[in-house]
């Protein structure tokens, strides 16, 4: 419910990450119907290659080579390990020159303004918004100094100037986590107060403007730091409002709750007229819907705005281990049915508010599911809700659900894909991304047979039927080895054909952790 921030400055913006929100368009209400409607051409469908056209033939070789390599669980369990031992062994400038132009170009915007641009106006020829995020975040024994938060806040100011100043999308948005700026440590300790103390939102706010508050429990260290950090998120707000969406991360259970009342605050500060503020909610948690009605109920009492970035969650291989090893309940549903049951709960609630109220609520479809895509959007066409609106858009990460990404763009439906590479590492921890993986590259192999051209004369057609049929073998192997992990985010109508869908960001990071 709560969220969290870590890294540095732009000079790191290997770690820019970028997300796009698609273009929101006037449509006719006949045109709305057929999206929803399995008879229409202009039925979402995401099976057909075509979405692939506007792809270069680089760009579909290194998607289905990248996606081969990740369909590996091996490989993608020991990633951070093996790309540590790689770089030590190539040295880092060999290691770059390799990485640069394969996966990071997958996954990654780009490291300076100029090629971040260049992404930015590609994106947008698509039919695509871009939404710019820093993955720059701390958990526990992993705090740095006050500096290194400094560092980060001037890489997050950066991003909400380019956002906004660049011109890239009508609605700007960016994405924030709030370890970047306030210790893990403090979150956690925060999180267990809030089980005996109270903590008035009035108070929060007043320290962000920089009045000295004594917060119960901390001492007197803490409550410095918590300060600072609650000042350096002011700025980030102050920055952004009027301007550019500031999308707040979910993580771990065990500092969620402090890190939902920062954003809290931060909401009830900056977003009295709009929703400039948003909180992710992760809908594979079992406490997930209480949590989204707590806080449309809070917004309601506190009278303001209610932005939602709604996503299956990232982090289920440690919470789980975590609970395991703490002799606790599980916080993750256990099964997928039940995740997907608890995703479609929060979103027909969100729907139904914007319905009433579209000018107090806003959400972003975070997911990689088919059907979750079409529900939404067959909902939206139920409830009157029009694509040319802003109270709803769809997110996907930048490079890892293209299919989905680009047929929402093209037919021109709200939405959003977006980010990476420093979680190339966390990928480790991310068994849902597995799914995901090991699905798209025969989709990619398909196009790249089919967009023959005379300057294609090498016979690409036989070679990646080839791979495509390798990675349908592939799939087999990846779902045995990890179909006890029910709470994935696939789609059930295709199960029986392998892996699907990862949950989201990221992660959503991406989760769309």
């Amino acid at each position: 419910m709560f969220s969290v921030l870590r890294q540095p400055a732009l000079s790191r913006f290997i770690s820019v990450r970028l997300k796009s929100v698609a273009a929101s368009q006037s449509l006719a209400a006949k045109r709305d119907r057929d999206l929803c409607n399995p008879s229409s051409p202009d039925f979402l469908t995401f099976e057909d290659p075509q979405a692939f056209r506007v792809k270069s033939f680089w760009e579909l070789i290194r998607a289905l080579g990248v996606f081969r390599l990740c369909s590996f669980p091996a490989l993608v369990n020991n990633c951070g390990k093996l790309m540590t031992i790689t770089r030590k062994v190539l040295g880092k400038q060999c290691f770059c020159m390799v990485m640069r132009p394969s996966v990071y170009a997958q996954f990654v915007a780009g490291e300076t303004e100029g090629e971040i641009a260049d992404s930015m106006q590609k994106m947008r020829s698509l039919g695509l918004h871009p939404m710019l995020a820093v993955p720059i975040e701390e958990d526990l024994g992993e705090s740095t100094g006050e500096r290194r938060y400094e560092d980060n806040l001037a890489a997050m100011l950066e991003c909400v100037h380019m956002s906004h100043s660049k011109g890239w999308s009508k609605n700007p948005m960016m994405q924030l986590k709030i370890t970047a700026l306030v210790s893990p440590e403090l979150c956690s300790k925060l999180t267990s107060l809030l089980k005996t103390e109270q903590y008035d939102l009035n108070e929060l706010v007043r320290a962000m403007e920089g009045e000295e508050v004594m917060f119960p429990g901390l001492t007197e260290s803490e409550n410095a730091h918590l300060l600072l950090g609650l000042q350096r998120l002011n700025k980030i707000g102050e920055a952004s409002v009027n301007k550019v969406c500031v999308l707040v991360d979910a993580e771990y259970t065990y500092m969620n709750p402090a890190l939902s009342l920062i954003t809290m605050a931060m909401m009830k500060k900056f977003s009295q007229q709009s929703a400039w503020i948003w909180n992710t909610h992760q809908c594979y948690l079992k406490e997930s819907r209480n949590l989204l009605l707590d806080a449309i109920q809070t917004s309601i009492d506190q009278s303001f705005c209610l932005g939602v970035k709604l996503v299956r969650g990232a982090y289920m291989d440690k919470e789980r281990k975590l609970a395991e090893k703490e002799g606790r309940t599980d916080p993750i549903h256990e099964s997928w049915e039940r995740t997907n049951d608890s995703y479609n709960g929060c979103l027909e609630i969100m729907l139904n508010l914007i319905s009433e109220k579209p000018d107090r609520y806003m959400i972003i479809v975070a997911t990689h599911n088919e059907e979750s895509v079409r529900r939404a959007v067959t909902r939206m066409e139920e409830l009157g809700l029009h694509r040319d609106g802003n109270s709803v858009c769809f997110g996907q990460l930048m490079g890892m659900c293209d299919h989905v990404s680009l047929t929402l763009g093209k037919k021109s439906v709200l939405f959003s894909r977006a980010e990476l590479i420093h979680y190339l590492s966390f990928l480790e921890h991310q068994s849902t991304l597995r799914f995901m993986f090991s699905s798209q590259p025969s989709m990619v192999s398909q196009c790249i047979s089919q967009c023959r051209t005379a300057q294609w004369t090498i016979r690409c057609h036989i070679w990646c039927e080839g791979l495509r049929r390798t990675a349908l073998c592939s799939r087999e192997s990846v779902r045995k080895e990890i179909c006890s992990d029910r709470s994935c985010d696939i789609d059930s109508k295709k199960r029986s054909q392998g892996p699907d869908r990862k949950s989201f960001y990221v992660e959503d990071d991406l989760g769309l952790k």
